[in-house]
């Protein structure tokens, strides 16, 4: 008993002297790798060209936020002696929109592919400028599809590009998307309750039916994939899985549609890609590679400050809309009905006006009414009814838009 008790105290001795050799670790970086300026963005042509410049932080920062820059100046310049001024985005107010802080966005309509071309940057009394660089030229995709490996797995996108000119040298990519998907409201009803009559109405020409049934949503990408084709046959990606959809997911309830952006990059901003992402992963790890480590093809011209980011050059961005049919796949989309039912209680009058006045009082409650059974030439009579809420019949309270987008198709 006496050396059970001598253990117990010997370990309570070790664990308090162990406890005070703890001490918060705070990481030991130079002065000069903090408050860089970090780009991000890249010069195509036929489209909005937007750039984002932020700073980076202290790692031991107690409240992080990402520092946004405002104030620059911003232009993509070519060395034939073009210029595109690109600035923040303000409203008719002269505010400046909602996250347009440290956002530059200019319009480019063509790039000319013998002409070389930087994203110039002054901030902060420094002047910045990316490696300049002829724009390149994107293939063609020539295939997305969307498969279901088993019917309980979820639906693969997968893109396919066209062959490359040149089936020796490695290509590389990067894809973004867009999608939309079509939305049904959980009810409908083509009838209302009219309080004053105290009885079901059909609508009709004069009282036209409020709710819409059928609209659409639509949902970008969050993040930027990155791929080579260097394990690929001729050089040709085939069968690369963008990104999949789940087998109970709304969007694919009933017709989907995506947009795949291609877009062709060079091995150095695919290097750069593929080591911020682990960089990012990493991050916190003791042996983790600072930010400032990380390739970049942005450098200073007025003194030996760095920065972190790539422009890329891009000559054009390939697009492939393609659709996928809920009823291609093994779904999964259980219908559970969520309005609310009243039934006849009692005999007789009085129950039967009992059960209107109810009626009066959910339509009141602002529900409205889906379903009429009435059978009142029974001798027991018979009234049961549904009610369901607006966002239950109109699709409009789901966030869906109702005006049928230009590139749809129907079945």
């Amino acid at each position: 008993m006496k050396s059970e008790k001598l253990y117990i105290i010997l370990c309570l001795i070790i664990g308090v002297t162990l406890s005070g050799c703890i001490e918060e670790f705070e990481a030991d970086i130079p002065a000069e790798d903090s408050n860089l300026l970090v780009v991000e963005g890249t010069i195509c042509a036929s489209g909005l060209n937007r750039f984002t410049l932020t700073r980076t932080q202290d790692i031991n920062a107690h409240n992080y936020q990402t520092q946004m820059v405002a104030g620059a100046k911003v232009s993509v310049r070519g060395s034939d002696g073009s210029e595109y001024v690109a600035q923040q985005s303000y409203d008719g107010s002269g505010y400046m929109e909602l996250g347009a802080l440290g956002s530059y966005s200019c319009w480019i309509d063509a790039l000319n592919p013998d002409v070389e071309y930087s994203l110039h940057i002054e901030v902060d009394g420094e002047v910045y400028e990316s490696e300049p660089q002829k724009p390149l030229r994107t293939e063609e995709i020539a295939e997305v599809t969307g498969v279901q490996n088993t019917p309980y797995s979820n639906i693969d996108i997968l893109v396919t590009t066209e062959a490359p000119s040149s089936a020796d040298e490695a290509k590389y990519y990067s894809w973004t998307y867009d999608e939309t998907w079509e939305v049904h409201a959980d009810n409908r009803t083509d009838i209302y309750f009219d309080t004053s009559k105290k009885d079901s109405v059909y609508f009709n020409d004069s009282t036209p039916n409020p709710f819409i049934e059928r609209g659409w949503m639509d949902g970008t990408s969050s993040t930027t994939m990155f791929g080579s084709s260097s394990n690929y046959e001729g050089q040709r990606i085939q069968g690369l899985k963008m990104y999949e959809i789940g087998n109970s997911d709304e969007r694919i309830r009933y017709r989907y549609s995506g947009l795949i952006h291609q877009r062709a990059i060079s091995k150095v901003e695919y290097e750069y890609e593929l080591a911020r992402r682990q960089a990012d992963a990493e991050m916190g790890g003791l042996f983790t590679p600072q930010p400032s480590f990380l390739p970049t093809n942005i450098r200073c011209l007025t003194s030996d400050k760095r920065a972190i980011g790539f422009v890329g050059c891009s000559l054009n961005t390939s697009e492939y809309r393609f659709f996928l049919n809920a009823a291609d796949f093994t779904t999964y989309h259980p219908n559970r009905d969520g309005r609310v039912w009243l039934e006849l209680q009692g005999h007789g009058d009085a129950a039967i006006l009992k059960y209107l006045n109810d009626c009066c009082i959910m339509s009141w409650r602002g529900m409205f009414l889906c379903e009429w059974e009435a059978n009142t030439e029974d001798v027991d009579g018979t009234m049961r009814s549904a009610w369901a809420l607006i966002n239950q019949l109109d699709v409009r309270y789901k966030g869906a838009y109702i005006e049928k987008p230009d590139f749809w198709k129907d079945e």
